[in-house]
């Protein structure tokens, strides 16, 4: 990893001219060669999210999703994406980045062309990249065996994943510069992704909700990305309404990114 090269066009004294896509790249290309290589952060990013939805089915089934105007597949599917995007995405990139900090991998990087921003991106693209397909897997499946309509405002649910992604793995370098190891990620993460998995309409629509409590949960970070997947099959989302719930999702993106400048930490920490 340390070892990361970047090949392209040399200038008249025989040095490399890279470019921050090229640079990107090389790092994106070694980072998914280590994650075919880890077994453990493999399965936490594929297979944990494709199998959790369907463990949820039955009880959707036991809800009454009828009296808020919603269908077993309007739920499952945002749940199906809100769990890509907790364990394919945020779990397993916090993992990555505590994994490359306390092997010094970071630190290596640093001494080198790449800017920070690179390196946080780079070691990002090939989890987001898998976060991305299994989505669109997820929502290709919802839609086949749950009997979902073709999405009358696709732009929602594209919005909805594309700001989930970019939140998430924000919220990811957050998390990891208060993880000690790969092994503390587990503990550390559980608390997002137990808040969502409740409070953000994953598993529980927050349809189903007092008023008074969904207005908080739509505050929460991946409550916006639920809403839009969802109202990109509904289409009964007005342009105010999905404006409002994607500068949610963008309020706390934002947060994360001025929080990873502040604190992130690219020393192991002992």
């Amino acid at each position: 990893m340390s070892g990361v090269t970047v090949r392209g066009p040399v200038s008249a004294d025989g040095r490399p001219v890279t470019t921050t896509a090229g640079r990107m790249a090389a790092l994106a290309r070694a980072e998914l060669t280590l994650l075919g290589r880890s077994k453990a952060t493999l399965m936490t990013a594929v297979l944990v999210p494709l199998a959790l939805p369907f463990s949820l089915r039955s009880v959707v089934d036991e809800m009454d999703v009828g009296k808020a105007g919603l269908t077993v597949g309007l739920v499952l599917l945002p749940a199906a994406v809100g769990f890509s995007l907790l364990f394919g995405v945020y779990a397993a990139l916090t993992g990555i980045y505590a994994a490359r900090r306390e092997e010094l991998v970071l630190k290596r990087l640093r001494t080198g062309e790449l800017r920070d921003t690179e390196i946080l991106a780079g070691s990002a693209l090939p989890v987001l990249a898998t976060g991305l397909v299994q989505s669109l897997v997820l929502a290709a499946g919802c839609t086949a065996f749950l009997d979902l309509p073709a999405p009358k405002a696709p732009h929602l649910a594209v919005l909805g994943v594309l700001s989930g992604l970019v939140m998430c793995g924000a919220l990811a370098a957050v998390t990891a510069s208060v993880t000690r190891s790969v092994e503390s990620a587990q503990v550390t993460t559980l608390p997002f992704v137990l808040v969502s998995m409740v409070a953000s309409g994953v598993s529980v629509p927050l349809e189903l909700l007092p008023d008074r409590v969904a207005s908080v949960c739509e505050l929460l970070p991946l409550s916006p990305v639920v809403t839009l997947v969802r109202g990109g099959w509904t289409g009964d989302l007005s342009a105010y309404e999905a404006l409002g719930t994607l500068a949610t999702a963008l309020a706390w993106t934002v947060i994360a990114v001025f929080a990873v400048r502040r604190w992130f930490r690219w020393e192991p920490r002992r």
